[in-house]
């Protein structure tokens, strides 16, 4: 691929994005149409860069000239949209907004958390403004009438700014840990164990097609044709049948629970769901059989667990788990991921011992330049371009400290701000691995980060302000991760190794983040104010905002000490991974990878587990009967339907722009 990077492609990045970051929260959440962003792989972002692609081949042909963004280029300008598409809605200004006001919102409606958690929270998290907020909520007087300027000249920024710019320091100072982490890893994943990254695959092939001037041709593969004919038609039926009720419809969706009983061993099935979404098939067959293999075999395990347990008479009440911040946690069985999430961390820094050693030793020693000891006593070259990086451990280290100190400063006793986010990071490296390497479009995590130091500790670990303090600090980045930015970065760790101007991309990715941020705190304060908060389409962040308040408020009134079950549970899942991961490394035959046992209990796994069978199975098939050859050539008719999806969602959306209700290509 040619790694040329130029002014050009930064700029067309941060216009491209800035105003994603504006359109996204107005489309999702004032036209209600097909949302621009969503998972790990959104939209919009891969919509454009698709059109840029053609658009750039096209005109190369025509002009006979080279084309005017390289591959390379035509990546970062990607990852710098996805990066503007997540911070200004699903990714941290979705529910954002919502956490910060309410206390003061929700102060009058009889919620008992206001009158317990409002004293011990700092009031400088907050705006300090009743009538500002209510008419966040409310929206002005005749405000969807003003223009851009009034509606702007109206918002009380002495109000907001300060409390933005407390949260700005936690929020960029969580962004500047996820660069160090990126760099510190990247050279890692990429180079040492050459990490396979699913979902970035398609737009770098496109890149080295447009790069060898093959690009037009590229279009006219018979496979690819087959699997974009495929998904386009599918959803070209659908989004008519959507409109015209008398279209018949393809179905996509099949509710297979009610072929299995509501109790005994297959009781844990009594909801099973079956997806058939083409781009989440396509990104499965790219991915390594072992991963795809394991993610609905241990999906399907974790459901046959739930029937053996109550067949067994081991089955415990939800109420055995405790109150707990996890979005997905809600049986005691699904504890096993807190033990799997630290053994995998520590697998993963196992991993990458000898490169830190280097690291370090290049961070004590600076003119050791190149050189890497591999532990016998004997240094191997390595390329000077992906040299031990050092700034990134200090910058680590430095920011670390930063976010401790800022949870100290508001509240947190010192051991709990020492160890809370040292939590976000293990649970930010560890999924930025599953997502990465297992593509994963669509993940959800299933406890929370403080969900395992209150069950080992209990509450009084925390304090009664502590408490109250983590259920807002964890609820802006590290709960929702359905967009979260991290593994985002970790595929710009892949995109890096395209070009040798790897910092100009670290510069990109910086400037994409903080603009991005200023951008979509603007912009929702903007349709605060026109529209009105409650008008807007917010409903989910409303209940899990609420949602997470009154946990607190439970663990407030009634602090608890180490849950036994989720210690067991925890230990069990501890246990489990650190058998997976010992036969996984030590066996060349065994079939099953760790990954999918992070992954088991993930809500994102009931719409992705059958897709991960069809793109197993068939992967399976077309290595067993036509080895590699083949699966080189069938590989685009599985990149066709990632095409034709994400084509055809873009179409709709374009459609919805101009209709009071829109079809939606992949589920909400």
């Amino acid at each position: 691929m040619n790694g040329r990077l130029r002014l050009r492609a930064l700029l067309t990045g941060l216009l491209l994005g800035l105003t994603l970051c504006i359109f996204t929260p107005l489309n999702n959440t004032v036209l209600h149409n097909t949302p621009m962003g969503g998972g790990h792989f959104p939209m919009a972002p891969f919509f454009i860069v698709t059109w840029l692609f053609v658009f750039d081949a096209f005109s190369s042909r025509l002009s006979k000239r080279p084309p005017f963004f390289s591959g390379v280029e035509l990546l970062v300008i990607w990852l710098m949209m996805v990066l503007f598409t997540a911070i200004g809605f699903a990714g941290l200004t979705e529910t954002f907004f919502i956490n910060i006001t309410a206390p003061e919102r929700f102060a009058k409606d009889a919620y008992r958390w206001t009158e317990v958690l409002t004293p011990l929270l700092p009031q400088s998290w907050f705006p300090q403004s009743a009538d500002a907020v209510s008419l966040f909520f409310e929206g002005l007087d005749g405000g969807n009438e003003m223009g851009v300027t009034a509606v702007l000249s109206a918002i009380p920024w002495g109000v907001w700014l300060p409390t933005l710019f407390v949260w700005s320091l936690f929020i960029l100072g969580s962004f500047f840990v996820m660069i160090c982490l990126m760099t510190l890893f990247g050279r890692q994943w990429v180079v040492n164990e050459r990490v396979h990254f699913p979902m970035v695959s398609v737009p770098m092939i496109m890149g080295d097609a447009l790069d060898q001037k093959q690009f037009i041709s590229w279009w006219s593969n018979n496979y690819l044709l087959i699997g974009l004919t495929m998904a386009g038609a599918l959803h070209l039926i659908n989004g008519l049948q959507f409109y015209y009720p008398s279209v018949p419809q393809i179905p996509t969706l099949i509710l297979a629970g009610s072929y299995f009983p509501k109790f005994g061993l297959f009781s844990g099935f009594y909801k099973l769901k079956l997806y058939i979404i083409p781009a989440f098939i396509g990104f499965a067959f790219l991915t390594t059989r072992q991963i795809s293999f394991s993610m609905w075999v241990f999906h399907l395990m974790a459901g046959l667990l739930f029937g053996l347990l109550y067949i067994l008479g081991w089955q415990l009440p939800e109420a055995a788990l405790g109150t707990t911040f996890g979005p997905d946690l809600a049986r005691p069985e699904g504890a096993q991921v807190i033990g799997a999430y630290a053994i995998f961390f520590i697998f993963l820094i196992w991993l990458a011992r000898h490169h830190l050693k280097e690291t370090f030793i290049c961070f004590l020693r600076p003119t050791c330049h190149s050189s890497e000891l591999d532990g016998k006593g004997k240094f191997d070259t390595i390329p000077d371009e992906w040299g031990p990086p050092t700034w990134p451990l200090w910058g680590l280290f430095i920011g670390m400290i930063f976010l401790m100190a800022w949870g100290w400063w508001f509240g947190l006793p010192l051991l709990a701000a020492v160890l809370l986010p040292c939590a976000f990071l293990i649970v930010t490296l560890v999924t930025s691995r599953l997502v990465c390497q297992g593509g994963l479009p669509y993940f959800t995590l299933t406890a929370a980060p403080s969900d395992g130091l209150m069950g080992l500790f209990g509450t009084g670990f925390f304090g009664s302000v502590g408490v109250a303090a983590t259920a807002v600090m964890q609820k802006v980045l590290f709960l929702d991760v359905r967009e979260a930015i991290a593994p985002t970065l970790f595929h710009g760790s892949k995109i890096r190794q395209e070009t040798p101007k790897r910092n100009l991309v670290l510069v990109a990715i910086g400037l994409s983040l903080v603009l991005a941020l200023v951008t979509a705190f603007v912009t929702m304060l903007y349709l605060g104010y026109k529209y009105g908060l409650r008008e807007l389409n917010l409903d989910w962040a409303t209940q899990t905002v609420l949602a997470n308040y009154e946990n607190a408020q439970r663990l407030v009134d009634q602090p608890t000490g180490p849950n036994e079950w989720l210690i067991t549970y925890a230990g069990f899942g501890a246990l489990a991974m650190f058998l997976l991961i010992f036969c996984y490394y030590k066996f060349p035959w065994w079939p099953l990878h760790p990954l999918g046992y992070l992954a088991a209990y993930s809500a994102g796994m009931k719409i992705l587990w059958f897709p991960f069978f069809l793109g197993w199975m068939c992967n399976h098939l077309v290595l067993h009967y036509g080895g590699t050859s083949l699966f080189n050539r069938v590989r685009f008719l599985f990149i066709g339907l990632i095409l034709g999806d994400f084509l055809m969602g873009g179409f709709w959306a374009m459609i919805g722009l101009f209709n009071e209700q829109s079809y939606n290509v992949f589920p909400l």
